[in-house]
């Protein structure tokens, strides 16, 4: 049983974790600001989802592959990388419609529409491709479970949801905020498209950076 000090310690510290900007975070935020906060909450479940990947997948020991095995944490990280980079790479070249500079618009529901599917599998994708988030999984639930525990593999899972749970209300957070400032900010459009730019910089960076991780120390 997990002392209530410990389970507290557990929300905060998972709290505090998805309020670090990151590309989880830009995700939600660009797709706020480009297709309104239905939009943002929806990103932000597919990201939820996303995590639900990798606490199983830790569940059942690919998160210590992971750890364990140079080969197939490098595989996940270059897949990781590329999508980051296609993915920035797709806004900075985008234009008008395509990219935030919409927003600079009249905001009518037919500049704002987007399958929410392809924005959710967006999400999901973003989170499932990056091993630094399994690793993250397997780094820091365990610290929460007692050597003497049974039901070490249950208590993991459990733990995992909860942390994906409380990341929602944090990831509407994001959503709203985006949201509220797109309807605020009276950027002219060729600014929203500096913006979308920016926006595609930034996920390069991350896909960059994410390529030059290296593997855990064995």
């Amino acid at each position: 049983m997990i002392e209530p000090q410990q389970l507290l310690l557990f929300v905060l510290a998972g709290w505090l974790l998805n309020l670090t900007p990151g590309p989880d975070v830009l995700y939600i935020a660009t797709r706020a600001l480009k297709n309104g906060l239905r939009a943002g909450l929806v990103a932000g479940l597919g990201i939820a989802a996303g995590c639900l990947v990798h606490v199983a997948a830790a569940a059942v020991g690919v998160g210590a592959l992971l750890a364990a095995s140079a080969t197939a944490f490098t595989l996940l990280k270059w897949l990781g990388a590329a999508y980051l980079l296609w993915l920035g790479l797709r806004l900075v070249r985008s234009r008008g419609d395509a990219g935030l500079a919409a927003l600079a618009r009249d905001a009518a529901p037919v500049h704002n529409a987007v399958p929410l599917r392809e924005v959710f599998l967006g999400g999901f994708w973003t989170n499932v491709l990056n091993p630094k988030v399994a690793i993250f999984f397997l780094a820091f639930v365990p610290q929460f479970i007692a050597p003497g525990m049974e039901h070490k593999a249950l208590a993991f899972v459990l733990l995992g949801l909860l942390f994906v749970v409380n990341a929602l209300p944090v990831n509407a957070l994001w959503a709203l905020a985006a949201a509220w400032l797109s309807r605020r900010l009276a950027f002219a459009e060729r600014g929203m498209h500096w913006l979308d730019r920016l926006a595609g910089a930034l996920f390069i960076g991350f896909g960059i950076r994410l390529a030059l991780t290296d593997a855990p120390a064995h």
